[in-house]
């Protein structure tokens, strides 16, 4: 197996994801719809349980947060101590058949996708039940799609995870995580984190890179080769339901970071959403639309390592704790203010006086901006 690849954002200089495996596979169908036959028992993988022990991390979560915040080997270790382990799928064992899910809980798949002009149009985004925006090294950003409803056959491109993935995906239970790879000092964090690892390494059968885009750009994953993940689906996390009185009308903003930037455009019930100036596309559904967008106003840190070659840090956004928001849907805006008391635990969101501000019905997309910025 290869080791560490070096790579770049921009596909122009050193890389910086951490990837291994093949470099080579199918080439991705023009649409999911054509994909080969994804239950091919050559594509079967091996699927180990995992212990549920999201009540146990919500008490290392307490000690995380009277600290403010520790390092992603010392969380890992926390983890571990308190019982909780991550699940992996592990060579010489027999794929496991899904199981029904309890009571209140779906499938839910988040997927670590590309978003830079290299990789895009994406590829099954058209699907998300929610799409989180976050920063990364360089003012760039990339996403963490979040499936349940409806999981296409196909995402990408996929890339590599980030310390603030496993925070933002906690309130979803022990969902599937599909990423590319990770720097050595989160893996721990991500072992020891109640989801289901899916990263190339894990389950490389269901990686493959497209001829045609450069890499790193060019990895996708076809979803059925991957381990199930279980947890609450977004419409259980997230409030959704009628607008509340107030806001005001809004016909598009602009969400912008160091080096990317971000345009709604309320249009026949929705927001369209461009980026970088130019119209968001998946390959599946055109340019990519939300229900409701929110800009949620976050803390940073930066890891106390080198993500990549060029010595860039890279940032962590804070999503337990409270802070402010704005939250567009229906063709207007409406100040807001965020909360989240633990790392289990659902994001509220509330209107300026203190009201429940429910989301619409539809996609929704975060995008974490860093506070002050």
């Amino acid at each position: 197996m290869k080791g560490p690849l070096p790579e770049s954002d921009s596909g122009n200089g050193p890389f910086t994801d951490f990837e291994t495996g093949s470099t080579a596979g199918p080439v991705l169908p023009s649409r999911p719809a054509e994909a080969p036959c994804l239950g091919c028992p050559a594509l079967a993988f091996p699927v180990r349980r995992a212990i549920n022990c999201r009540e146990r991390q919500r008490t290392v979560v307490v000690v995380d947060m009277r600290l403010r915040r520790i390092g992603p080997a010392l969380l890992a270790a926390a983890l571990l101590a308190a019982g909780c382990r991550g699940s992996n799928p592990s060579p010489g064992e027999s794929p496991a058949s899904p199981a029904s899910p309890p009571a209140g809980q779906a499938q839910v798949l988040a997927v670590k996708i590309d978003n830079v002009a290299a990789a895009r149009p994406a590829t099954g985004l058209g699907s998300a039940d929610v799409v989180y925006v976050a920063p990364v090294e360089g003012g760039l950003t990339r996403i963490i799609a979040v499936f349940s409803a409806k999981i296409p056959d196909v995402v990408g491109p996929v890339r590599s995870a980030r310390e603030t993935d496993i925070a933002v995906l906690a309130q979803y239970g022990r969902l599937a995580f599909a990423y590319s790879g990770a720097a050595p000092q989160i893996l721990p964090a991500l072992r020891g984190a109640s989801l289901v690892n899916a990263a190339q390494s894990d389950v490389p059968g269901a990686y493959f890179r497209q001829p045609g885009h450069p890499a790193p750009h060019n990895l996708y994953v076809r979803t059925a080769s991957l381990p199930a993940g279980r947890g609450p689906a977004p419409p259980a996390v997230l409030a959704f339901g009628p607008a509340p009185a107030g806001g005001e009308p809004s016909t598009g903003t602009t969400i912008g970071y160091s080096s990317a930037s971000y345009a709604l455009s309320w249009s026949s019930g929705s927001w369209l959403i461009s980026m970088d100036g130019t119209p968001f596309l998946s390959t599946e559904a055109g340019q990519l639309r939300a229900a409701t967008v929110i800009e949620q106003k976050v803390g940073i840190t930066y890891e106390p390592f080198a993500e990549d070659a060029t010595g860039a840090r890279a940032p962590v956004a804070h999503t337990v704790g409270a802070g402010s928001a704005v939250v567009f849907r229906d063709g207007r805006s409406y100040p807001a203010t965020w909360s989240r008391p633990a790392l289990a635990a659902p994001t509220a969101f509330a209107t300026s006086t203190g009201q429940a501000l429910p989301l619409a019905s539809g996609p929704v997309w975060v995008f974490l901006v860093p506070a002050g910025g």
